[in-house]
């Protein structure tokens, strides 16, 4: 190389060789002061894409995301039918009452009439309510039925035979209502509840606990009874009469004055306070009874 091709190299060719930047500070260059447009083009990328998947959807209102093949289902609001509100207070029993595994329980609801019961309902719990009547048709169809409470009603009439055909019953309770008689009760009856009525005697049929061979707790405190009922069945254990208008008894009420060894064994509760009668001047009366019953003796 001559002298002047030297001195060519040293003063042009070297500067500009030193100014070119190397490749790896281009590309530092590039993410330390172009950031902004890369954020710029990716959000671009990204509308496009969602805009051509919503022109992508379906008749049934489904979309195709461009990048996969999951369906995704668009919400919208006229897909929910407008239910029009109704008047129809004619629910069926299990929206008005709560039905749990064979009970049945239609408590301070203010129905006024007993509602149709799910086939095979073996209890029915209808306390506090308005219900002034019971029907035969009521209990009809429902054979299996255990037990029944209408306490705390308005119940001044029961047809005849409404409780009759309920073979299975063992439990009545009839207590604070209004009625004025006793209904035919069912034959397997354990415990009976007319508290709190307005039944008198006359409304009480001579032989209405006769055939009860099962009856065992008897409930007729709070009502207008002149004489205590007849024929109560051997197998009484409990007998509730206080504060009624009771007045007089007999030897053969609850003993039997032709067998002076007869023992009323199963008795071992009678109640008769709040009544007029004075207990102590009828002895004979309680002669077989294992313990005197409670009222006034003087």
């Amino acid at each position: 190389m001559t002298t002047l091709q030297t001195i060519f190299f040293l003063f042009f060719i070297v500067p500009l060789v030193k100014l070119v930047p190397p490749i790896q500070q281009e590309s530092l260059n590039l993410y330390e002061y172009d950031t902004d447009i890369f954020e710029e083009l990716v959000k671009q990328d990204y509308e496009d894409k969602s805009q051509d998947a919503i022109k992508k959807k379906g008749k049934d209102g489904m979309i195709v995301s461009p990048d996969s093949n999951i369906q995704l289902e668009l919400q919208r609001d006229e897909s929910v039918p407008k239910v029009p509100p109704t008047k129809d207070t004619n629910l069926p029993t299990c929206l008005m009452c709560v039905c749990l595994s064979g009970s049945v329980y239609c408590e301070e609801i203010d129905i006024i009439a007993i509602p149709p019961l799910p086939k095979e309902t073996g209890y029915l719990y209808a306390r506090f309510n308005k219900i002034k009547r019971v029907a035969v048709s009521d209990f009809a169809d429902i054979p299996t039925l255990r037990r029944i409470d209408l306490s705390g009603n308005m119940i001044d009439e029961i047809e005849d035979g409404a409780f009759s055909k309920l073979l299975l019953l063992e439990e009545l309770s009839l207590a604070e209502n209004k009625l004025i008689k006793l209904p035919v009760l069912p034959p397997k009856l354990i415990t009976f509840n007319a508290n709190y009525n307005r039944i008198k005697s006359r409304g009480i049929k001579a032989n209405a606990f006769k055939k009860q061979t099962n009856l065992s707790y008897l409930y007729l405190a709070h009502n207008t009874l002149e004489s205590v009922p007849l024929n109560l069945p051997e197998t009484l254990r409990v007998l509730h009469l206080q504060f009624n208008n009771i007045t007089s008894i007999t030897d053969d009420t609850f003993c039997k004055s032709n067998n002076t060894r007869y023992i009323r064994s199963r008795m071992d509760e009678i109640r008769m306070e709040g009544n007029p009668i004075i207990l102590a001047k009828h002895p004979n009366a309680f002669s077989c009874l294992k313990t005197l019953p409670v009222g006034a003796y003087y």
